[in-house]
Order: structure tokens, then sequence, then C-alpha cells
């Protein structure tokens, strides 16, 4: 499985393949034409709760991250969908956070290296 993590505010390129937006809500400041999205999968974003808890407060990571994995553990329909796209080849998980590294994204691409023995 080929999954890559890309800012929506990057620019889109062939080798993207399949670009599924993997937030909740729609980025601020970017119309649906220049993010070239494919999916819009809001399903697989963290649930609106915890997203407000964590609010992207590094302090609050490790927390964030046990309980976004167990909703995603718990959330098998979004998961095949990304999974079914992998199979024909790259995904480009796209999201919308600043912060490169503490954001939803990361969590969901561990959680997807998990499930590398399912090939």
């Amino acid at each position: 499985m080929n999954f890559v993590l890309k800012r929506v505010y990057e620019p889109s390129a062939p080798e993207d393949g399949t670009r599924i937006l993997v937030d909740r809500l729609w980025p601020r400041g970017i119309s649906k034409d220049a993010a070239r999205i494919d999916l819009w999968l809001k399903e697989i974003a963290p649930s609106p709760e915890l997203r407000k808890d964590f609010c992207h407060d590094p302090a609050k990571w490790e927390t964030f991250r046990s309980m976004y994995l167990e909703e995603l553990a718990g959330n098998a329909n979004p998961v095949k969908i990304l999974l079914e796209h992998a199979l024909q080849g790259t995904v480009t998980l796209v999201y919308g956070a600043k912060d490169p590294v503490y954001n939803h994204a990361n969590v969901l691409m561990e959680f997807l290296g998990g499930l590398e023995h399912l090939r």
C-alpha cells in the first residue's frame, strides 16, 4: 500500500495518484478546484469532540494520538475505503493542518502502516 501525506496548500502533482481529503472540515482559503480532491472522506477524521479537545496542542498529543487510534480501530468502513483505493495505486492523504508533526494525518498514516500485513 502506497500512502503519502500532503498539505492541501501544496500543489497537486500527477504522482499524487488519488487525492483523498482526510479532514472533517474543508480547509480554509482554498477552493475545491485548487485542492484537486478526488474524494473527501470526512468520516476518517477524528470525531468533532476529539478534534476540539486536541486543538493542535502538542502537550495533548499523546492523549489525542491514543484516542484517535482507538477511533480508527472502530471505524472500519472509511478505513476499508482507503485500503480499496490503495489497491489501485498511490493514495495521497490530504490534510489542512499547519503543523506537519502534530496532526491527525500522521496518526492515520501510523494506523495504516500497522495494516501492512493485509496486503
